[in-house]
């Protein structure tokens, strides 16, 4: 199986995203560090701040490298599957006859990148192919909307029969 890649961009808003978050915990690590740890002087509790924040920053560096190049999606006749992760790799899979809604989003971190996502609702749940170029994203929408109504046309003339 050869599974479609991301553009560079996705590796852009991966890391900001990631940067982002990691700005976040960091703010809430410093609050705590200043209101809770220094004031009760708390030495182990310094240090066990400190890791934590030293592997956050790692962490901003690494996970978006490895996210990017684990991430692949495939869409076939029968069915639509993604593949992401950064630990530990996931495969949703999703057959096409059970495809009902398809929609496209874009967050502000994916507006500045110019990547959107498409999410697909299924009978038994959902599945987003992510950081998708718009042009791309929207190719995908179509083409699964497509899909889904030519499905619904199958399923109405099979009861029309029975009738």
């Amino acid at each position: 199986m050869n599974y479609e890649k991301l553009s560079r961009k996705a590796l852009g808003c991966m890391y900001t995203a990631t940067f982002l978050g990691t700005c976040i915990c960091a703010a809430i690590l410093g609050a705590i560090l200043y209101y809770f740890i220094f004031p009760n002087d708390i030495t182990i509790g310094k240090y066990i701040i400190y890791v934590i924040f030293a592997l956050m920053v790692l962490n901003t560096f690494i996970s978006p490298l490895f996210r990017f190049h684990r991430y692949g999606y495939l869409i076939t006749s029968d069915y639509i599957e993604v593949k992401e992760g950064y630990l530990n790799v996931t495969r949703s899979i999703v057959p096409m006859e059970r495809l009902h809604q398809v929609q496209t989003t874009r967050g502000p971190i994916d507006h500045i990148f110019g990547v959107t996502k498409v999410n697909v609702t299924t009978a038994g749940g959902d599945v987003t192919i992510r950081f998708l170029e718009e042009e791309k994203a929207a190719q995908i929408a179509q083409t699964l909307t497509k899909r889904i109504n030519h499905i619904a046309a199958l399923g109405k003339e099979a009861v029309n029969l029975h009738e």
